[in-house]
């Protein structure tokens, strides 16, 4: 093996390596059997399972693959910069600055042309724009609300959420396939109605 391609594979070795720590970034969310709160990649796993699942949904150009490997690196800069909390308007404040910062360092780890393809994967997820992006946002927003209700509003009742936060948070979920809007808003009625969410 030549040195060049040597230093490449060291480099590969040392992201995958960083990638354990997503391992210890805590989430907010309660797993289903509400034992404890999920952690990143546990999250990561999850919606791109519900994007291999869910597909048949949206667009059918859309590129599974992107959208894959979207979700499985859209949250590695919570390494650095931790896992903010949705709803909590002031840890949201700086939370751009924060996950640029650790995007800029945690991607450089790989070689130049891999940092700038995820990089680049990372912003597109951030900015939401294009069907694939639509796609991992609304699988972002859509499997802790799934989670949320299976520990009947665990998280909710703690934090005193009500429906139209989640509402609010959730726009783009409900602008997408009608499927997928209906079943959220018929869940988030019956999450009201059972006392999960406040009204």
């Amino acid at each position: 093996m030549s040195e060049q391609k040597q230093t490449r594979l060291e480099k590969q070795m040392q992201f995958i390596l960083e990638l354990d720590k997503i391992k210890s970034i805590t989430r907010q969310t309660f797993l289903a059997d509400e034992t404890r709160k999920e952690n990143d990649a546990e999250h990561s796993w999850h919606i791109a399972i519900m994007a291999i699942i869910l597909k048949e949904y949206f667009d059918t150009d859309i590129d599974l693959l992107k959208v894959i490997k979207m979700v499985l690196m859209h949250d590695i800069v919570e390494i650095d910069a931790g896992d903010t909390f949705c709803y909590d308007e002031k840890a949201n404040e700086d939370k751009v600055k924060r996950e640029q910062e650790a995007a800029e360092r945690i991607y450089h780890i790989l070689p130049n042309d891999q940092a700038q393809e995820y990089k680049m994967l990372w912003y597109e997820f951030e900015e939401g724009q294009t069907k694939e992006a639509i796609f991992a946002n609304i699988l972002d927003r859509l499997q802790p609300i799934l989670l949320n209700f299976r520990t009947s509003g665990k998280l909710w009742i703690e934090n005193n959420i009500s429906q139209q936060q989640v509402l609010r948070r959730n726009e783009k979920t409900l602008s997408g396939p009608k499927e997928i809007a209906d079943y959220l808003m018929k869940l988030l009625e019956r999450a009201v109605d059972l006392g999960y969410l406040r009204k």
